[in-house]
């Protein structure tokens, strides 16, 4: 009951502070869809990061040690590092300057723009939508399976302890369908108040909470099994490396092709709005540098945890979402701490919910509704359509949170990533190479969209599935988008003049 009140704690001084950053809005669509491009380098890097760091890297990478070893890391941590910052600065910053310059505020503006069709955007956005909506749901699921794993009732070393609420729920775990409610809530009140601005403000103090919590935990639990060393001696061998029969760890063909899903930042579009909030293209040079340290400062406890999770009898078949949630409970004495560390969790969670919902609010309003509309709308009138939007959204995000709520967090992140990442050669192209056309950006989204479709029906919807020789779909995928942009774009006309000399 103590680690819930810290918990309850945090979530109000998470409002507090949102609420706060609603002095500074402005009170205009354009502050809050984009913070009127005011953010500066530090908060850049807290919103970003924060936002790419979700329930996948905390939950999603200690569960997924826990079963598959210490390659974990290598498959998505070290090339993330190194992947997500080329984006940056090969990408984002490119975007940003576009974006600035013609005051586009959505992806999808852009590229109807650059590839002279109004229609595009018809086809892109219920796609993007699509591919949002298990990013949304690992979130509310992991914030569930964290908040049920601390409360229930616990068989530790020194005996069984109650649950939270013994005399309202079952073990006296607090259900999945209230955590939702209560994560979905917190995070909705922030972003109706400011925006943009709201977002970065609470993903920078998210940021360094799960940041903090994180090391913390990794410094107590190891403390608790007797050191690194030691914990890592009980540690069950097969999960410290990659056994030669492949039941733990994975092939190298897998290892190399999960290369290509941390391109997926490169079309997330909830990153395209935080990169349209910076100030200046100096602000994403702090983001550029220390993103792969941040990412180093939390997938390695967290993988180090799963590995050490295999030497704890009590979490012996425990499942692999509940793992990191499990494994603070049991060996965490200090219920204050228990309390802290879960809400680490839990901001690494919101910092990416509250940014996907306001992006998708943004894209209803202004590509739906907004785009060719002869009504002029006031400011005012264009915030209500977006935060009804954003309400229509988690609603059904909430509904298939509990309908999937037995769903790996990793694996259904994998196939969200694996969509945005086999986008990538429409935005590359985009941006480099002059000869792309509408009829290329046509193939590629229709190629990317009927094979995502096909592989995530073939994986049981969200399961963890590989082709041929292990090979991840998400490398299928981007050359099947690659190969549809370049071959329509070949036998197309070229690009207007205008819009070449527009972009170049």
């Amino acid at each position: 009951m103590i680690s819930v009140v810290v918990i309850a704690i945090y979530l109000g001084l998470l409002l507090t502070l949102a609420l706060f950053s609603k002095t500074l809005f402005r009170g205009t669509s354009k502050d809050y869809f984009v913070a009127s491009h005011s953010i500066g380098p530090f908060m850049l890097l807290m919103s970003v990061f924060g936002t790419t760091m979700t329930a996948f890297a905390l939950v999603g990478s200690t569960g997924k040690a826990f079963g598959g070893g210490i390659g974990t890391y290598g498959l998505m941590a070290s090339s993330s590092g190194l992947i997500h910052a080329a984006c940056f600065l090969l990408i984002g910053m490119k975007l940003w300057a576009i974006g600035k310059r013609y005051g586009y505020v959505t992806q999808i503006q852009y590229f109807r723009a650059r590839f002279e069709s109004k229609a595009f955007g018809y086809l892109l956005f219920p796609i993007l939508v699509l591919l949002v909506i298990p990013y949304l749901l690992i979130g509310i699921i992991g914030a569930a399976k964290t908040i049920y794993g601390v409360s229930v009732t616990k068989v530790t070393p020194k005996g069984e302890i109650p649950g939270a609420f013994p005399d309202f729920f079952e073990n006296g775990a607090i259900p999945p369908w209230l955590t939702g409610i209560v994560i979905c809530g917190v995070v909705l009140t922030y972003i109706f108040a400011g925006g943009s601005r709201a977002a970065a403000w609470a993903n920078t103090f998210q940021t360094i909470v799960f940041m903090i919590m994180g090391i913390l935990a990794f410094y107590l639990i190891s403390n608790e099994l007797g050191g690194v060393a030691a914990a890592m001696e009980k540690a069950s061998d097969a999960h410290k490396v990659r056994t030669v029969d492949g039941e733990v760890g994975f092939s190298q063909l897998t290892f190399l092709t999960y290369m290509f899903i941390p391109l997926s930042v490169g079309m997330f579009p909830h990153l395209f709005q935080h990169w349209l909030t910076a100030k200046s293209a100096k602000s994403f040079k702090l983001t550029v540098v220390a993103h792969p340290i941040c990412i180093a400062i939390v997938w390695v406890p967290c993988v180090l945890i799963g590995i050490w999770a295999t030497g704890v009898p009590q979490l012996n078949g425990a499942p692999a979402g509940a793992v990191l949630a499990k494994t603070v409970a049991v060996l965490i004495k200090n219920p204050v701490i228990v309390g802290l560390v879960t809400a680490g969790i839990l901001a690494a969670i919101m910092s990416s919910l509250d940014s996907q919902f306001l992006c998708l609010g943004t894209m209803f309003t202004n590509d739906i509704v907004l785009h060719n509309s002869k009504k002029e709308y006031s400011d005012k009138q264009i915030l209500f359509m977006a935060r009804a939007f954003i309400v229509a959204i988690v609603v059904l995000t909430y509904i298939l949170s509990l309908v999937l709520y037995k769903k790996n967090v990793f694996d259904l992140a994998i196939w969200s990533f694996s969509g945005f990442a086999a986008l990538t050669p429409l935005v590359i192209a985009s941006l480099y190479w002059k000869r792309a056309t509408k009829t290329g950006a046509y193939a590629c989204v229709i190629g990317v969209f009927i094979s995502w479709v096909t592989f995530f029906t073939m994986s049981g919807f969200g399961g963890e599935y590989f082709l041929l020789g292990g090979i991840v779909p998400a490398a299928a995928m981007w050359f099947i988008g690659a190969g549809g942009m370049v071959i329509g774009s070949l036998l197309s006309q070229p690009p207007s003049k205008e819009t070449v000399s527009k972009f170049f």
